[in-house]
């Protein structure tokens, strides 16, 4: 479409894609074809993108080397609950859990008592130690499901950061093809949510989801003439009336830790970038409904992103 590209001086762009679930990916992946249909292909136009939770799933089906509109497909003709090689199938026990609603509440507690963001990440990370006890049997079915969601189990030659953090530290873990780490082990790492998946063991070390840091990451894109960020949870800050029955991204983070979206955009703009952010409209709401880990919203949510990507397409500007 005329005047995308030119709104991209330099090519010189970051893309950001932030968690948000099963529904989160699938948005993400429709918003991105309906870009690409639009004119303005992300998968080539992209010089580095970031990935956080399960926009790190969507980082690496976009580096993928596969069409935009191949990546659509592939979520609206997939089953909800598609069979795995070596995950728990009809004949297999599923993996060990601990109660959702015992984890949520976990989360918002410890969201809840947290003083800074390190306090955070720290206060998380040994949650999910602690929930190993019970979740460590399920690591291998775990790492499976993640490697089956992505299109190619290689790193990208083109740069990409995936998003984690270390659960002992609670420091930040910025994966990329130079890390010397699997990328179905990076992946699996940034989707592993405290109390609901176990940690990720990667050379000696325990890693957890790049989402208890930050829904997004932006500010890893410092730097970049031009940052676009799609943004699941419309940085939201975790606020009582934003967490839903069945939400998990329910933690709080103060705006004056600098790890909430509108922080790190304005930030990035002080810098110098041109920032423009992408979140869910309301018919993408809608579809993506109140538990965005349900399997059964991704094809409404990809179908609703895909309309918004080509909406979006039409008014896309940097600022």
């Amino acid at each position: 479409m005329p005047g995308l590209h030119e709104s991209l001086p330099d090519h010189h762009l970051a893309l950001v894609l932030g968690g948000g679930g099963a529904a989160g990916n699938a948005w993400e992946i429709g918003v991105i074809a309906g870009l690409a249909e639009a004119g303005l292909d992300l998968t080539k136009a992209a010089d580095l993108v970031i990935g956080t939770s399960a926009g790190a799933t969507t980082a690496a089906q976009v580096r993928s080397g596969t069409p935009a509109g191949e990546l659509l497909a592939s979520v609206l003709s997939r089953p909800a609950r598609p069979p795995v090689t070596g995950a728990a199938g009809p004949d297999q026990e599923p993996p060990p859990s601990l109660p959702m609603a015992t984890v949520f509440e976990r989360m918002r507690a410890i969201g809840a008592a947290a003083t800074s963001a390190a306090d955070l990440q720290r206060a998380m990370g040994a949650f999910g130690l602690e929930s190993d006890a019970v979740l460590e049997p399920g690591a291998a079915q775990r790492r499976a499901i993640v490697a089956a969601r992505l299109p190619r189990p290689e790193w990208p030659d083109r740069p990409m950061i995936v998003v984690a953090l270390d659960a002992r530290t609670g420091e930040l873990a910025a994966f990329d093809r130079d890390s010397g780490v699997d990328l179905v082990d990076a992946v699996t790492a940034s989707t592993a949510l405290p109390g609901l998946v176990p940690t990720v063991s990667i050379n000696g070390g325990r890693y957890i989801d790049g989402g208890v840091r930050s829904a997004d990451n932006a500010d890893l894109a410092c730097g970049y003439a031009n940052v676009m960020v799609l943004s699941p949870l419309g940085g939201r800050s975790g606020t009582p009336q934003e967490q839903a029955a069945g939400q998990f991204e329910g933690l709080r983070r103060s705006p004056d830790w600098g790890t909430d979206l509108p922080s790190q955009v304005e930030a990035l703009r002080r810098q110098g970038s041109r920032v423009a952010v992408i979140t869910p409209n309301a018919d993408a709401r809608a579809a993506m409904g109140s538990n965005q880990m349900d399997p059964a919203t991704r094809i409404p949510a990809a179908r609703a992103g895909f309309a918004q990507g080509k909406a979006e397409a039409a008014r896309l500007t940097f600022r």
